[in-house]
């Protein structure tokens, strides 16, 4: 594209900013709403996305696309539910790093966060669910189901309390019996440990639904753990749902994170922010550096080295996040398919991130393990 440098300038281009995977089909998912998006958006405005990390394009070139074809103000947006390490720290640090080395306006919305439509968007994954179990299995009355609502989990009390919310919002708004919150990694409870507390209840039936946006390991360690908490429990129906992924009304949320930054006033980014705001047992963390660790993995792909579950001899069916313990004890910080990356790369940056404080919690990813200590 560097052939069109010399088109008139002027132009409004929007940067769509991923995570990236490991996983290819989510890499896959990603890109397909990416390209869903224009037709939400100003006819005039280039639209363009790229990953952090683990995946081709990065960020930059997305930018790079944008500047060529004659974009000088972009609108960026983190590609993610909540506002945790990535949105607040990482993305952040590229564009900022982008902007002043290319001369160029960036601004930068919001993640998707707790919104109407998202709700929405999840209700529809978890009533498609329960009408389908109805289909199958014979109807059970809501009243004596429960919800599990299962977040990605962080290192960031705000991120991990938007799941809570998102999960009594839909307790609330479709009325089941009882409903927990879990999360795939980094924090408590984990997974299987909230499972198990759920079916000490008495529910006849449970529905576990991932809120997240793309496929990967971690929906397969969801569905694998409740598969084999199923597997002790057959006096309880269990219920997979689906994910959000390209649900149109998550679409929509995208298309006014972008639209709503050229507005009179652009909403706040960070409000519960434990970077800005004494978070309580995070007050350390208040005024911390914001910088990306990013950079040693960008553009890595599938083929990653630890990538596979089909490499890892601890895992039988799905990855349950046992080898980062290991390499933990064995001194060894480094990416695994686990991906719950931001506390196992070496520190041999010069950085540096707070220590999680609840990394310990018996239902944490301490609880990985298959022989308790």
């Amino acid at each position: 594209m560097s052939g069109a440098q010399g088109q008139a300038r002027g132009k409004t281009g929007v940067m769509i900013c991923g995570h990236g995977s490991r996983s290819q089909a989510a890499v896959d998912e990603f890109a397909v709403l990416a390209k869903r998006l224009p037709g939400h958006l100003p006819p005039d405005w280039l639209c363009d996305y790229g990953y952090l990390e683990f995946a081709n394009p990065v960020i930059r070139d997305g930018l790079d696309r944008l500047r060529d074809a004659g974009c000088d103000r972009i609108l960026a947006v983190p590609g993610m539910l909540f506002a945790a390490m990535h949105s607040k720290n990482d993305i952040p640090t590229v564009l900022n790093t982008y902007a002043a080395a290319n001369g160029i306006e960036i601004s930068y919305g919001r993640e998707l966060g707790v919104d109407p439509k998202m709700i929405a968007a999840a209700a529809d994954r978890v009533r498609d669910a329960v009408a389908a179990a109805d289909a199958q299995d014979g109807a059970v009355p809501l009243h004596e189901t429960c919800l599990v609502v299962i977040g990605r989990g962080a290192s960031d009390p705000d991120a991990n309390g938007n799941v809570a919310k998102v999960a009594r919002m839909l307790a609330e708004g479709l009325g089941f019996g009882w409903v927990e919150t879990g999360y795939s990694g980094v924090t408590f409870p984990l997974v299987e440990p909230c499972l198990e507390h759920v079916a000490k209840l008495g529910y006849r039936r449970v529905v576990v639904f991932p809120y997240f946006l793309f496929t990967g390991i971690l929906i397969d360690r969801i569905y694998g753990f409740t598969d084999r908490v199923a597997e002790a429990h057959p006096e309880i129906r269990w219920v997979k749902a689906g994910y959000l992924n390209d649900h149109p009304k998550v679409i929509e949320t995208f298309a006014e994170r972008i639209t709503e930054q050229v507005g009179e006033i652009p909403p706040p980014n960070c409000a519960m922010c434990k970077y800005r705001t004494q978070v309580l047992g995070f007050e350390a963390e208040m005024g911390a550096v914001q910088e990306s660790h990013h950079h040693h993995v960008e553009g890595q792909g599938a083929a990653a080295p630890g990538s596979n579950v089909a490499d890892c001899t601890l895992c039988e069916d799905f990855c349950t996040g046992e080898c980062r313990l290991q390499m933990q004890e064995a001194g060894h910080h480094h990416h695994h398919h686990g991906h719950d990356h931001h506390h196992d790369h070496a520190h041999d940056h010069d950085h540096h991130h707070a220590p999680y404080p609840h990394a310990d919690h018996p239902h944490g990813p301490l609880s990985a393990r298959k022989v308790r200590k």
